[in-house]
């Protein structure tokens, strides 16, 4: 028989997780791992924390030791990109001009930082937070311990970098455009503590306001904002959100809409051609509808799972989002499905910061935060997967075991 050829293009953590998978799962054919960096695979998650306050070295940051891939016999090819997929050959293009024929392929592409193109935009010292170049570059910053960053929004990452530069002894302002951080995710009264936390460890908060334009000699000075004001910054970081990659995908005529369009075994429309991670635009049993997420842990399980799918193995990916954020001595992690809300309820003390919150719908939790308490994302993950409607009082009540609302088995 034809030794098979199963061809991953982005060496991330779904592309490195999926061939780890597919060799642990006795796939004995090729594995071609294709990577645009000159880093083997690692993980994004410490690059705005602990690795850009240098609390971490680079080796914290792979996903595999180095020499796995090779005892793996696992053909990694770093600064290769893929050019096209040539789906009637069965073939992806490299940009050197050449070929691998395949007979199974998976896109684990990402995505790439939202950039902005207000006047002054290509300032030096506007920086970019994606890989660890970038991480690199701004550590090389915050290692001064001094100087004004600005960070303009306050999604996760920029939250997690300014609250890394405040721990640095860097004055940082943070910028955004809603009247809170986070507040298109967890709401205004979520966002109303997270800016307090900010503010609390000597944040200067500027909310909703807009980003006019950058000014500088050669480097960026000042940033300007459109109620006018001017902050002076010795450099910037800009994190808006981020776009996933999926032009190799639309060039090569795969359906696209935010993202790469795939079912719930995580196949495109072209058969035998798959997606995971950032990139992939899912069908979700769950909701019944499309779902991308960008985070770390939807790359760890959904890269193995596309693998199985590979092999012909796969079932329907019905995993609950789940994320997890540090900053300074908050940490949080949260489980669900972006939706729509009747209300949000709290189990625990808000004013000490040790709390869970529950975004209902028609008492359904459709998600779920825990902050500075611990070991209970299981059960809210129940709650969420179950679908059953909760009594709100139960729910508040910290006498009430979340296990036991959830059906989570204990002991």
């Amino acid at each position: 028989m034809k030794q098979q050829t199963y061809v991953i293009v982005g060496a991330g953590f779904a592309g490195a997780k999926a061939a780890e998978t597919l060799r642990a799962e006795g796939f004995d054919g090729r594995v071609v791992l294709l990577g645009a960096e000159s880093e083997r695979p690692y993980e994004r998650p410490p690059l705005s924390k602990e690795y850009l306050r240098g609390e971490a070295g680079r080796e914290k940051v792979y996903v595999h030791e180095d020499g796995f891939y090779e005892q793996n016999e696992i053909e990694l090819h770093l600064r290769t990109s893929a050019a096209a997929i040539d789906a009637a050959a069965g073939e992806v293009v490299l940009d050197s001009g050449d070929r691998i024929a395949f007979e199974r392929l998976l896109l684990a592409t990402g995505a790439t930082p939202r950039k902005l193109d207000a006047p002054g935009h290509d300032l030096d010292g506007i920086y970019y937070l994606r890989d660890v170049e970038d991480s690199d570059l701004l550590r090389a910053r915050l290692d001064a311990g001094s100087g004004h960053l600005v960070v303009i929004g306050a999604g996760w990452i920029g939250a997690e970098v300014a609250a890394s530069a405040r721990m640095k002894g860097l004055d940082v302002t943070l910028v955004e455009m809603t009247e809170v951080p986070l507040e298109r995710v967890l709401g205004r009264e979520l966002g109303t503590v997270y800016r307090d936390i900010h503010v609390d460890h000597g944040v200067d908060f500027r909310g909703g306001v807009a980003l006019e334009r950058f000014e500088g000699s050669g480097s960026v000075e000042r940033v300007v904002l459109s109620d006018g004001s001017a902050i002076d910054s010795d450099f910037v970081v800009v994190g808006v959100g981020v776009m996933p990659r999926v032009q190799l995908a639309q060039a090569s005529g795969l359906e696209v809409e935010n993202g790469v369009v795939v079912n719930e075994l995580l196949e495109s429309s072209v058969p035998g051609v798959f997606a995971a991670g950032d990139v992939a635009n899912a069908w979700h049993p769950l909701i019944s509808r499309r779902l991308r997420v960008e985070h770390w842990a939807n790359a760890l399980t959904q890269g193995p799972a596309a693998a199985m799918s590979m092999l012909g193995r796969g079932k329907p990916f019905d995993n609950v989002p789940y994320f997890f954020s540090d900053q300074y001595d908050v940490g949080m992690e949260y489980a669900g499905f972006p939706s729509d809300w009747d209300e949000v309820v709290f189990r625990g003390d808000l004013a000490s910061r040790e709390f869970v919150a529950f975004w209902l719908q028609e008492q359904r939790v459709v998600a779920g935060m825990n902050v500075n308490v611990w070991d209970v994302n299981e059960a809210i993950q129940e709650l969420v997967r179950s679908g059953r409607p909760v009594e709100r009082e139960r729910l508040i009540d910290t006498d009430v075991p979340l296990e036991e609302l959830a059906g989570v088995a204990t002991g």
